[in-house]
């Protein structure tokens, strides 16, 4: 009995034993395989990411330049607007810019976009506060006026401190 136990242990442990490295060889093997992929699979999409990135952080340019208060009273004023007829165009305006480019959130750092939302917030608040300061008889040209005086009391627009800070961060990533 003790003889057939020694002759079924040499016949099973060199098996046994081949079998555990061979196991781990091949588990290495394919583990390297899968790191290899993966990384092949990250370089193929940044490869094509990099575009679709770099489009949005352009359109969110493009939408902090749009709503900086100079450029968007150019835009949206008309002659003989009330200022709360302006003060209402001006922020529906710049809802719509907001609105049309929030998808661009995806592709752009958290910073990037909470500097772009808080922008939106900030320029929006500066209106109002604007509009405040006056009457219900007052002009689009007064409100024009007292929006321009607010941004030039102020170091740094919001909207700048965002483009600023994409900038920073496009240099940095490309």
């Amino acid at each position: 009995m003790d003889i057939n136990i020694l002759t079924l242990l040499n016949y099973v442990l060199p098996s046994v034993i081949v079998f555990v490295v061979t196991f781990f060889t091949l588990k290495q093997f394919m583990d390297s395989q899968n790191r290899m992929k993966a990384l092949e699979l990250k370089f193929t999409n940044r490869k094509d990411m990099t575009p679709i990135r770099l489009q949005a952080y352009e359109r969110i340019v493009l939408l902090l330049e749009r709503i900086t208060p100079s450029n968007l009273i150019l835009r949206v004023h008309r002659q003989g607007m009330s200022a709360r007829m302006l003060q209402a165009e001006l922020l529906k305006a710049i809802r719509q810019e907001y609105d049309h480019n929030l998808s661009q959130q995806i592709y752009m750092s958290n910073n990037s976009w909470e500097l772009t939302r808080n922008a939106k917030e900030e320029t929006m608040k500066l209106i109002n506060l604007s509009a405040g300061r006056l009457n219900d008889q007052g002009t689009g040209m007064e409100l024009y006026q007292i929006i321009l005086e607010a941004t030039s009391k102020l170091e740094k627009l919001p909207t700048q401190i965002a483009i600023d800070y994409i900038k920073e961060e496009i240099n940095e990533y490309f």
